[in-house]
């Protein structure tokens, strides 16, 4: 972003481009429209904002040269990549118990994905860079071929250690195409549409839902986890990059009608090197996810340790981690010629009281789901496909509910009420009642009903949070706002990951062993280590027994863990303004 980021944004308070004459009493979003800093004038409020950023002029020129036809064709490619991609997620979390059962590493399932949620989250705010500096088609492109790369490489795999390197990869590829396409909606619809959009990209969820299982099954029985992976690596491309031509041939045109003026930098390769290296912030970038990698890791590692908490690789990643994060503080306050985070836009509350809601969002998620889907296959004796559709309940779920959540928020011009009285209490009480709904014997029913209420108060609360958000900033700062709520979300599950590889290393191979009968504790490794190994064994008998005591134990600390912080993410919805978003204007061009 050039300057802008330690210039513009240092001065520049959320606005709102240029609203319609609001005659309410509450707040608006944002200053007022007579705001000196608005650079639009009332002769033309479409006009290219030759102020902002390169990639920010660059969607307006194509949003303006466009045809409707256009238009609707990005809506549908989106809606195919979304589809492709929640295909390949929803099955992805089914094939990952049995990848590390592969190599007698099933308790590391939830530790797979902690640095990969870290590093994925963080590196937003760098993509989010990418987007305003080079171009929105430019950085979809780079973390299509991210992905790509990680899919390639968890086929491919010859260890744990290489698919959490491969999750990486999967992570910041996956997590930038979502977005990047999140950017694209926020950049081509109005925000009183927003909501309703979000739900449209967000409805391939409710295919994919009948999908994923059987494809997993199958793939388990037939080809192998690996082709499951690799099958994604040479579809991906194929879904992505009609997208990418889209925008690139209308920004094209843009450029061949004048609407937008290319710009050259005069810089050497070598001077570009180095601008970008200052501009997107490398050092903080690689200080804030080895630091949190590093600090979050023990957590569900230390059991495995010698001298668990004590043992000198514990201890050393923690300090170590702890030194990198203050590291990065340090260097941000101090040395930093660009700022990494945008810290004046975390001072708007709203943007702040959003960010924490999807940071909790995901911790709560990532700490009762991590072994939920062994716990359905294990203690309640669900086959994959089975498990597949309870697991993705939440996806249809939360997707239909969206739909209607975004109809309210269009009709009253207002989201804070969704969240506040019905998103964030109902998922605290849905959460609560896995407490008594862990044992087995539990009539499935119960569970399918607490999945369908969490996943209809999941649902109003994704779509609160990203128009909140969005609503308290203007359009140069969108990209930068999302990138924030993402990097929170994906930090979210990691610490999340990090505490139910905690309670269950802490917690599992103890209850475990001690409820084992003698006969069976020679197996205990294969027992702890193998899911295929705990569904092997027969309900009714006295391993089996122990296994599931174990599960509970587990289980229910995880739920209460989960159940308590939410509250947490009350105290961020009470802290939005409440916004009303009807007449605001904050986008340019042919949109939605």
């Amino acid at each position: 972003m050039r300057s802008l980021f330690k210039t513009a944004v240092a001065h520049d308070a959320p606005v709102e481009e240029k609203p319609a004459r609001l005659d309410d009493s509450k707040e608006t979003g944002g200053v007022t429209a007579d705001n000196p800093n608005s650079s639009e004038t009332e002769s033309d409020v479409d006009a290219i904002d030759e102020t902002a950023q390169a990639g920010v002029r660059k969607i307006e020129a194509i949003t303006k040269v466009w045809s409707t036809r256009d238009l609707y064709l990005a809506y549908i490619l989106i809606w195919v990549i979304y589809f492709v991609d929640a295909m390949q997620q929803g099955m992805g979390g089914l094939l990952t118990p049995y990848v590390t059962s592969a190599f007698y590493k099933h308790s590391l399932t939830a530790t797979t994905g902690v640095a990969a949620n870290i590093i994925g989250g963080v590196s937003k705010l760098t993509l989010a860079k990418i987007l305003d500096v080079w171009g929105r088609p430019q950085g979809y492109l780079l973390t299509m071929c991210i992905m790509v790369i990680g899919l390639i490489l968890m086929a491919a795999c010859k260890n744990v250690e290489t698919y959490c390197a491969a999750q990486i990869f999967y992570w910041v590829g996956y997590n930038g195409i979502s977005y990047a396409t999140s950017v694209f909606i926020a950049d081509t619809s109005k925000l009183k549409n927003r909501g309703l959009v979000l739900a449209y990209t967000s409805s391939p969820y409710i295919a994919t839902v009948w999908i994923t299982g059987p494809m997993a099954q199958s793939v388990l029985q037939g080809i192998g986890w690996r082709w499951g992976f690799g099958i994604f690596a040479i579809v991906t491309p194929i879904v992505c990059l009609p997208l990418y031509f889209l925008f690139a041939y209308n920004q094209r045109k843009a450029e061949k009608l004048g609407v937008l003026v290319p710009r050259k930098s005069g810089r050497t390769f070598m001077q570009s090197v180095m601008h970008y290296f200052w501009e997107f912030d490398i050092v903080c970038l690689i200080l804030l996810s080895a630091g949190f990698t590093l600090f979050l890791l023990p957590f569900s590692i230390y059991s495995m340790q010698t001298y668990g908490w004590k043992d000198p690789l514990t201890l050393s990643f923690l300090v170590v981690g702890f030194v990198l994060l203050v590291g990065a503080v340090v260097w941000e306050k101090y040395f930093a010629p660009v700022k990494f985070m945008p810290w004046e836009l975390l001072k708007d509350r709203t943007v702040l009281g959003a960010c924490i809601l999807a940071a909790v969002l995901f911790v709560e998620y990532y700490i009762w789901t991590a072994y939920f889907n062994s716990f359905l296959q294990v203690v309640l004796r669900t086959s994959v496909w089975q498990t597949g559709y309870i697991g993705n309940i939440y996806s249809i779920g939360s997707c239909l509910f969206s739909i209607p959540v975004g109809y309210a928020i269009r009709y009253t011009g207002r989201f804070k009420w969704v969240a506040l009285y019905f998103g964030v209490p109902v998922t605290m009480l849905a959460i609560g009642l896995l407490i008594q709904f862990r044992h087995a014997g539990t009539n499935l029913g119960w569970i399918i009903f607490v999945e369908i209420i969490y996943a209809f108060a999941g649902g109003a609360c994704v779509i609160c949070e990203q128009v909140a958000v969005m609503a308290a900033a203007a359009h140069q700062h969108v990209a930068v706002v999302l990138a924030v709520e993402g990097m929170f979300s994906s930090v979210g599950g990691g610490i999340g990951g990090s505490i139910a590889g905690a309670i269950w290393t802490g917690v599992f191979p103890v209850k475990l062993m001690e409820y084992l009968p003698e006969e069976s504790k020679a197996n205990f490794d294969d027992i702890y280590g193998v899911l295929q190994t705990q569904i092997d064994y027969p309900a009714g008998s006295a391993t089996h027994d122990a296994i599931v005591r174990a599960y509970g134990d587990s289980l229910r600390n995880m739920f209460i863990a989960a159940t308590a912080l939410t509250a947490i993410g009350l105290a961020g919805v009470i802290m939005w303004r409440d916004i009303k978003i009807k007449n605001v204007k904050q986008v340019k061009g042919n949109v939605i």
